[in-house]
């Protein structure tokens, strides 16, 4: 063995030993009792120290899994990382605790994190200052936040979430719809008008009583014309001219306030477009 490898490895086990007599971080919840455990992760979640509520409710969850305080511990997990915007890490907490307790009364408020979370997810920095329309992001997380929350109202229909997801899955479908829209004008900017005209009649066919159904007639009218389709672009105009003169278009359900941006919800606060 050569002189430069016998350094080379003397060096590597110095590094070694010193890093060995480092002192190991203290886990300062190593002799908590589980009711320890339990009133520091309350006390901090109350604080909106949630990463730290985190790591109190987890260690609960991990040394008395069985005792009293485990189940709340694991609902309380998913509102803090709800509260945390780690979104995913919510929606896994919330769907472990409805695994474990299917029919206890607490899965409502478990489906209904579950839902907010789906909602949240893909919302950046942005969206949380400024009005962004939610329409226009991927609508995977809409689908499965709908889903959620459908899911409350029929399992759980006299909960105190029931009426509010109701409304939150009012609002969805509006987007739902409104992202149709916007793949049609896509396609009616492109020209490509049957694509674009067979979008409008599924937000028609799927989405009724929400705004976005006038706009799918007005695409279909359009689409149909360009077309040379022009009993169709007649049908569409009929049902179009019929709607607006009942007045059954819908204007669309109220925006949850998460939704509305940072700026747009100050505005509100100071009354401004009453002043």
């Amino acid at each position: 063995m050569s002189v430069s490898l016998r350094l080379w490895l003397l060096m590597f086990a110095l590094v070694l030993h010193g890093c060995s007599l480092l002192p190991a971080e203290e886990d300062e919840t190593r002799d908590w009792s589980a009711q320890k455990l339990f009133t520091e992760a309350n006390y901090a979640l109350d604080q909106g120290d949630y990463e730290k509520a985190i790591k109190y409710y987890e260690a609960l969850e991990a040394r008395y899994p069985f005792g009293v305080q485990a189940m709340q511990a694991q609902l309380n997990v998913a509102y803090a990382y709800y509260k945390f915007e780690e979104p995913d890490s919510a929606i896994a907490a919330a769907d472990r605790f409805i695994k474990l307790y299917p029919n206890h009364p607490a899965s409502a408020y478990a489906l209904y994190l579950k839902g907010l979370s789906n909602a949240n997810r893909g919302r950046g920095l942005m969206d949380r200052i400024l009005p962004v329309d939610a329409s226009q992001r991927d609508p995977g997380a809409a689908r499965d936040a709908f889903k959620d929350f459908a899911e409350l109202v029929r399992r759980y229909p006299d909960s105190s979430y029931a009426r509010d997801a109701a409304q939150r899955m009012l609002y969805l479908r509006n987007n739902l719809a409104r992202h149709e829209i916007h793949v049609a004008d896509y396609y009616m900017e492109r020209g490509a008008y049957l694509a674009a005209a067979n979008r409008a009649v599924y937000v028609v066919e799927n989405y009724q009583r929400t705004p976005a159904v006038r706009d799918a007639l007005k695409t279909m009218v359009r689409a149909y014309d360009k077309l040379g389709l022009e009993p169709l672009a007649a049908d569409a105009r009929r049902v179009l001219a019929l709607n607006e003169q009942n007045g059954t278009f819908s204007d669309g359900p109220r925006v949850p306030d998460e939704a509305k941006g940072w700026t747009r919800r100050f505005w509100e606060f100071l009354e401004l477009d009453e002043n």
